[in-house]
């Protein structure tokens, strides 16, 4: 019999978890659709150009996002591009961006514990809210992306961790948190700084731990520290170009959708992208309510109520916008794991197994099945969705899927009873599948999800010094795509009148493959491309005249 592993986890422990969670899928495999490949060509673009100032997507200045989590990446791409490939490098950022978001998120935990609590009390708060973080549903797949709210994750989780230390050390904890807050608005915008600050200005109000005559020394760094922060870059794009820093600040601020259709759509997306963070946030808001004016309790209760309707108020509905609820829930729900009623902790240990362990032998069968053809029907039904893929045997690969099975059989039938079981079990479940299906069926989704072929096609059609290249109904991540894998930079086709000839002699249209829609009298079609087995696009390349 194999020892058993204690728990709460130690920090070794918690590292190789951590590690077999974020390390998976950040490299080895080509920009995605979506947050992916924008990130991606964005850093490209900087890279190309050396302008840091204003982020461009295939040459159009893109202003969605401000450019802290890009210039993080170009950092990696610059160390790193040479030996694992420019985009692996790039995903490197949201990697360093995770690990720091649940080492913070631990010490904010650990940290803000009762005192005179047990080291293993405060050892279990911590480990309990880094391993809600670890598995949240929602971070499956974008905790492995190019994408800058990994960067305000991150400064959100160290904002948490500085201001449980405010009444201690006030002045330096003051700056550190305003930095922090600073760096989640250079990510992502104002959503996180308002949350967070207006959480942390309510504290100092509410708390009696906190309201006392070291709430200015902390709260006037803080708001100078954020200030000179989240100013750099905005007076940067302003004395480049004033319209678009006006242009950028009217998208920060300005509602995209109606709130309560948004907050509609937030209160779905969040009952699954929170999970299991949520419910043992709501437990521990309940088990707790008689410390709810304690900075540990009120802070990220109050951050997660203010959150919801920030997202909702903002817009648009993306599921990514969730990410803000993810630090403070997880935080609150770190704190109740140990008050858990037996039923309920075994209910979600149990589940967790069961399910992460079924799972997990799909991907196993499935992957069996196209290396060796066995069982054949499982087999033909995924070859079949990815035309001219042919599956190998890659001997690393294998030795990490392999290594993360048997690691989570140990955890599943050799962890010693403890209040932080049931949620260790769920991390490790979460790391597992992640990890076995981005090592296992990483070359299969690479080759149905990859838009490198396309782009390639369309280039093969485009000859050398063809001047400009219009595009119609061409979204952005087709168009980061297409200037990322081929240097094919489009514009935006304007209409003609009466007996004009187009700017561009060259057109790229997005459309159905069912349909094709002809942009016009004079325009004759030079190529079609199409990812694998995909049934809902087409592009199509057209040139004007002779």
């Amino acid at each position: 019999m194999l020892p058993r592993l204690a728990l709460p986890p130690s920090h070794a422990v918690l590292i190789l978890i951590a590690l077999a969670f974020v390390a998976p899928g950040l490299v080895g495999h080509d920009p995605w659709r979506a947050f992916d490949v924008i990130a991606i060509e964005i850093v490209q673009q900087m890279h190309l150009s050396g302008d840091w100032v204003v982020p461009r997507l295939a040459g159009e200045a893109w202003l969605d996002d401000p450019p802290f989590y890009h210039w993080l990446a170009l950092a990696f791409a610059k160390a790193f591009g040479g030996l694992l490939g420019f985009h692996n490098a790039v995903r490197l950022a949201s990697g360093a961006a995770m690990l720091a978001a649940l080492w913070f998120l631990y010490l904010a935990a650990r940290h803000s514990a009762p005192a005179g609590s047990e080291v293993a009390a405060r050892r279990g708060a911590g480990a309990a809210a880094a391993l809600l973080l670890v598995g949240s549903i929602g971070l499956i797949v974008h905790a492995h992306e190019a994408v800058p709210d990994l960067a305000a994750l991150a400064a959100m989780c160290a904002a948490l961790a500085f201001l449980v230390f405010a009444g201690r050390k006030p002045v330096k904890t003051g700056l550190a948190f305003g930095a922090a807050l600073g760096i989640a608005f250079l990510s992502t915008g104002p959503v996180v700084p308002a949350v967070v600050g207006a959480a942390a200005l309510l504290a100092h109000l509410a708390c009696d731990e906190l309201r006392n005559a070291r709430a200015l020394r902390f709260l006037v760094p803080a708001a100078a520290a954020f200030a000179v922060v989240a100013a750099s870059w905005p007076l940067a794009l302003a004395l480049r170009s004033p319209e678009l820093a006006q242009a950028w600040w009217f998208e920060a601020t300005h509602a995209r959708g109606e709130f309560w259709p948004n907050l509609r759509y937030y209160l779905s997306i969040a009952s699954w992208f929170t999970w299991p963070a949520w419910p043992l946030a709501l437990w521990s808001a309940w088990m707790l309510r008689r410390e709810l004016r304690t900075p540990r309790i009120f802070v990220p209760a109050s951050a997660a109520a203010l959150a919801l309707p920030a997202i909702a108020w903002l817009g648009p509905q993306q599921d990514i916008n969730a990410i803000v609820l993810l630090a403070p829930l997880a935080l609150l729900g770190g704190h109740g794991v140990a008050r858990l009623r037996r039923g309920a902790a075994n209910a979600l240990d149990w589940f967790g197994v069961m399910t992460f362990g079924f799972f997990t032998s799909l991907v196993w069968l499935v992957y069996i099945a196209m290396s060796t053809g066995v069982p054949p029907k499982i087999a033909n039904n995924f070859l079949r969705t990815a035309p001219g893929f042919v599956a190998h045997f890659e001997p690393l690969p294998f030795v990490v899927a392999l290594a993360l099975t048997l690691a989570w059989l140990y955890l599943a039938f050799f962890t010693a009873p403890s209040p932080t079981r049931g949620v260790t079990r769920w991390a490790t479940g979460v790391a597992l599948l992640w990890g076995t299906s981005a090592t296992l069926l990483m070359p299969w989704a690479d080759h149905i999800r990859s838009y490198r072929g396309v782009a390639l096609q369309l280039k093969a059609g485009i000859p050398a010094g063809a001047g400009c290249i219009a595009q119609s109904e061409l979204a952005a991540p087709q168009r980061a795509a297409l200037s990322y894998h081929a240097g094919i930079r489009t514009e935006p086709l304007r209409p003609l009148r009466v007996s004009e000839q187009p700017k561009c002699r060259y057109l790229i249209v997005q459309g159905n493959p069912k349909e094709e829609r002809p942009p016009g009298p004079g325009w004759r079609k030079l190529a079609e491309a199409n990812r694998p087995a995909d049934r809902g696009e087409r592009y199509r390349l057209y040139r004007y005249g002779g």
